[in-house]
């Protein structure tokens, strides 16, 4: 019998407790279980998680790290909010990141010995947001759009580009979520990305960028519109609520 042979098989990937109550903690924040402004108790969620203190407070201040939650001297710890001027951070980072991603994954495609893979998973992962758009499920959508984002980031095959991308990757999580809720029909969706999926399709390096950008900027504007009456509505409740008891 050969025993020196070598086998493709994964390797098994150990996930410190504190790990998985991350994970836990991030996708509950992220679909929305958990909303946008709450207020976190280490006693109350190392309950429901069953898990120390200890090892949710590392989470927390995991999530701290990633943006999704905000450690309140003093006071605890609240999950993120979305306002208006952070959507326009997230969207007008966004843009400037996925433009040069798009650029550089159409150059790819004009030139890599591996193009036909690339567009392959291209088209393979814009496949899976039509479907999701077809179920009409909003989580779904939601993971399937930020996951056909993700793809593009990564297939640009630019290191800097792909870590700064994943610092603000759950951020974007929720405002892609934000901002597909506003979106009437799912098949809106799918025709927001058909003009980007076909530019780097096409190896249409300036085509890529343009679409990458607009899409961007017309999703964004959107989003902070909506958000920005939001808060002036709630500015007046506070400010007739302060009248009405003076």
């Amino acid at each position: 019998m050969n025993t020196t042979s070598k086998y493709t098989i994964k390797k098994v990937h150990k996930r410190s407790t504190e790990a998985q109550a991350a994970d836990r903690l991030r996708e509950a924040i992220i679909s929305g279980d958990i909303p946008l402004g709450a207020r976190l108790t280490e006693l109350l969620v190392s309950e429901q998680v069953g898990v120390s203190r200890g090892t949710i407070r590392t989470a927390f201040h995991q999530l701290v790290q990633e943006g999704l939650l905000v450690q309140v001297p003093y006071t605890g710890w609240t999950v993120m909010t979305l306002s208006a001027n952070d959507a326009w951070e997230l969207y007008t980072l966004r843009a400037s990141l996925e433009s040069l991603a798009s650029r550089l994954v159409a150059s790819r495609l004009k030139s890599d010995v591996r193009s036909e893979e690339i567009a392959k998973t291209l088209a393979s992962t814009f496949t899976r947001l039509k479907v999701a758009c077809e179920k009409g499920n909003k989580t779904l959508i939601a993971r399937e759009d930020m996951h056909l984002h993700r793809t593009i980031v990564s297939l640009s095959h630019h290191g800097r580009l792909i870590d700064q991308y994943s610092r603000i990757e759950h951020q974007v999580r929720i405002y892609i979520r934000s901002s597909d809720a506003l979106v009437p029909e799912s098949a809106d969706i799918i025709a927001q990305h058909e003009p980007i999926i076909d530019s780097l399709l096409r190896g249409d390096e300036e085509g890529a960028v343009r679409a990458a950008a607009a899409h961007n900027e017309r999703e964004g504007d959107i989003l902070v519109h909506h958000l920005e009456l939001m808060e002036r509505a709630e500015r007046g409740v506070v400010s007739a609520t302060a009248s009405a008891s003076e």
